[in-house]
């Protein structure tokens, strides 16, 4: 037996047209930014996710969500997340995090501290997913891929490093094992129950979880699309490193998603999801 909770670590604040690219015609850059007309006018909040899943093999948590310095006092603050994220990326998404809602608060809530988390696994390493690293620090192990980690490298513009000071991570390798939209997967424990495949677009080492067990499965999609709309209509995001494997990806999703086996299929930013627990 697998349990998965699905948990709502604050919020982000966008404009449309960065989780759906059809929300504008032909968008350009500065529209999903406070710089333009249109990216200050229209923006919604959307839930940031983190995932704890407890396996027979031990005990994971899937992103991190928010830091409890974007919102030191549980309110919107605009310096506290300036300071936090850099000017740039906060242009882009800006953020909220109630008190309570961090994800170690919420974990500490269940009487689980950083110490007895046995692996923390980066889907990718972009602000909203990565920006709690640190409040984790003493967890046993942080894995992402390694494409992630050379995305950090080859497009710094696109993180904030800083979110994983005094972070060692421990980077996995996907395997060409025909799994997935391009045919790449690691099989974390090794017995099909987790998987973590490639799901390229957004970045380049963006990973999904397959959680499986007696013949279902669970598919967490992180940000191969922001909403099960995303692939009911395939929109990708308008924010994707390479826009045809992003389109790709999300008709794999699709399909994975209408398969008659899963159970759930989730994006992380999905308005529609509340937080609940799922077991397989």
């Amino acid at each position: 037996m697998i349990k998965i909770h699905v948990i709502h670590t604050g919020k982000v604040y966008v404009s449309p047209a960065l989780p759906f690219k059809d929300a504008v015609k032909n968008p350009n850059p500065l529209q999903l930014t406070l710089l333009s007309l249109y990216g200050r006018r229209n923006r919604i909040w959307l839930p940031v996710s983190a995932y704890l899943i407890e396996h027979p093999k031990g005990l994971l948590l899937f992103d991190t969500g928010w830091h409890r310095e974007v919102s030191p006092n549980g309110e919107y603050d605009r310096i506290a997340q300036v300071k936090h994220m850099g000017v740039g990326h906060f242009l882009l998404n800006q953020a909220i995090l109630p008190k309570g809602e961090a994800l170690v608060e919420q974990l500490a809530a269940k009487n689980i501290f950083p110490k007895d988390i046995d692996y923390v696994i980066m889907s990718h390493l972009h602000t909203d997913h990565a920006s709690g690293l640190r409040q984790l620090i003493g967890a046993k192990k942080f894995l992402v891929s390694a494409p992630e980690l050379d995305d950090t490298k080859k497009f710094p513009i696109r993180y904030a490093a800083s979110m994983w000071d005094g972070i060692n991570f421990e980077t996995f390798n996907f395997a060409e094992t025909g799994a997935g939209p391009v045919g790449r997967s690691f099989d974390f424990f090794g017995d099909g129950s987790i998987e973590l495949i490639n799901i390229p677009g957004h970045t380049s080492g963006l990973a999904a979880m397959k959680i499986s067990s007696g013949g279902k499965f669970v598919l967490l999609f992180s940000d191969g699309g922001y909403a099960e709309k995303s692939w009911r209509e395939e929109i990708p995001p308008g924010t994707a490193l390479d826009e045809t494997q992003a389109l790709n990806s999300l008709r794999w999703i699709a399909k994975m998603s209408s398969a008659p086996e899963c159970v759930e299929s989730l994006a992380n930013h999905d308005a529609d999801v509340i937080p609940h627990e799922i077991i397989i």
